[in-house]
């Protein structure tokens, strides 16, 4: 009996000892590279197609070949474009903001969440809807603007990566006031 205690008390110490020199190793989580937003600042951006808004000074807008009124923004260090789109209306306006909540409920498959701003400047004769689409989606972010008149501006983002909504998120908090800021300030000529 005594053999056996001194047996198995030796087998304790042994697996004592053996496993006090290994460490444990845990896998390091995914990093992502430090991002270098711009500097905000603005300029008045006037447009031919007849609006105006201030822009921010790393939004480079181009002209689209054989689009006379659509704007490509690109968005600079942020890897991404802000596709423009001025449309004047010749049928109701409920036909083109049907059409741009149907462009939003396109991605509710890969949305997490989605949120909409209203934007209603009567003074200014602006309205629209800001909508912010969470989780690993195309387009993060799609609006309109219009007079409810004549004239209607639909806005849509894309990044130049695949969706992966955590690593983006700075880059959207950044991104996301610069897009209110063209809203709260477009103004029709």
């Amino acid at each position: 009996m005594g053999k056996v205690v001194v047996f198995i008390f030796g087998i304790i110490l042994l697996s004592v000892v053996a496993c006090e020199g290994k460490k444990n190793y845990v896998p390091k989580p995914s990093t992502y590279l430090e991002l270098n937003l711009p500097e905000r600042s603005y300029d008045l951006f006037s447009d031919s197609c007849g609006y105006s808004f201030n822009k921010p000074s790393y939004f480079n807008v181009k002209n689209v070949n054989g689009q006379p009124c659509n704007r490509d923004v690109d968005l600079s260090s942020l890897n991404g474009t802000l596709h423009l789109s001025r449309i004047d209306l010749d049928t109701s306006l409920a036909v083109y903001v049907n059409y741009a909540i149907d462009k939003v409920e396109e991605h509710k498959v890969k949305a997490t969440a989605i949120y909409d701003s209203t934007f209603i400047r009567n003074d200014d004769r602006v309205f629209g809807t800001f909508f912010e689409l969470q989780g690993n989606v195309a387009s993060p972010f799609q609006f309109y603007l219009t007079d409810s008149t004549s004239r209607f501006i639909s806005g849509v983002v894309y990044f130049n990566t695949r969706p992966n909504y955590d690593s983006i998120k700075p880059s959207l908090d950044f991104l996301k006031k610069d897009i209110f800021e063209l809203m709260n300030t477009l103004e029709w000529k």
